[in-house]
């Protein structure tokens, strides 16, 4: 682990990533030193800095420092996470900031298999998210809400749960971006309210449209979701997975869900 570019594991108690969440994370893959997917990682680090007046690190600094971590690691999962660093007591901004930025790896632990080539169970989560534009899209260190979420269920057999924000809207998983296929129109829903904007959703997006595909972020309801031809979900360390069955429906693995998966085989190498 490497803090400010130096090893160590300790952070001071007056870090307002630790006070408050200041502070913004991506995790990643890493193989054979490369970051998978850096493109649309750096883009969404990027654009959250600048949504939170964070001083954003050097694109070269970042890859340096990834490299560094996982110079022991043929396959690693990386972390980065940036905060506002130490500041006085209060919510107010320091008006001079010396950043904290953490860069750390881990083995590779990975995930079944099967749950891309089968598909996976999901479920709905009871948890709403609030909604508030101001952080919408952004990978900020408050994740309570998923936490929350994710603490409503033990079963091994469900992979994922669905949230809500508090209008009824469906957002995303809990770790995952949300999508859907109806009428060969891939559909996601609109992150303006709430939401993390994933770098695997970015690249999707990007992707979906290279291949002549119409792509919609619309308001998505739990009505609107049940009738899907197709869903899956997805993340930048799972990947794509198909969502097989959601309470009582239940939908087959298609086409498009299997087109996108081949299409980001080639780009993860």
């Amino acid at each position: 682990m490497l803090i400010n570019g130096q090893p160590g594991t300790l952070l001071s108690a007056q870090d307002r990533g630790l006070a408050y969440g200041d502070g913004i994370y991506r995790t990643l893959e890493v193989k054979a030193g490369h970051p998978l997917l850096w493109r649309w990682h750096w883009q969404r680090l990027a654009a959250d800095c600048l949504a939170l007046r964070l001083p954003c690190p050097e694109e070269a600094l970042l890859l340096q420092e990834i490299g560094q971590v996982c110079a022991d690691l043929p396959r690693a999962v990386v972390k980065v996470m940036l905060t506002r660093g130490e500041g006085p007591r209060g919510y107010a901004m320091p008006e001079v900031m010396h950043p904290t930025r953490i860069v750390s790896a881990a083995p590779w632990g990975g995930y079944p298999p099967e749950r891309a080539e089968e598909g996976v169970c999901v479920r709905w989560c009871l948890t709403p998210l609030a909604i508030q534009p101001r952080l919408a899209g952004i990978k900020h260190l408050n994740r309570l809400e998923n936490v929350l979420a994710r603490s409503e269920w033990s079963d091994p057999g469900v992979a994922e749960g669905l949230m809500c924000d508090t209008e009824g809207s469906v957002v995303e998983g809990t770790m995952t971006n949300l999508f859907m296929v109806r009428s060969g129109v891939l559909i996601t829903p609109v992150l303006d309210r709430c939401g993390v904007s994933g770098a695997l959703r970015a690249w999707l997006m990007e992707a979906a449209a290279s291949l002549g595909l119409s792509v919609r972020e619309i308001r998505l309801s739990r009505e609107c979701l049940l009738q899907a031809d197709e869903v899956f979900i997805g993340n930048s360390l799972a990947g794509l997975w198909p969502v097989t069955r959601l309470d009582e429906r239940a939908w087959p693995v298609g086409a498009l869900t299997r087109r996108l998966q081949a299409c980001l085989a080639l780009e993860r190498g």
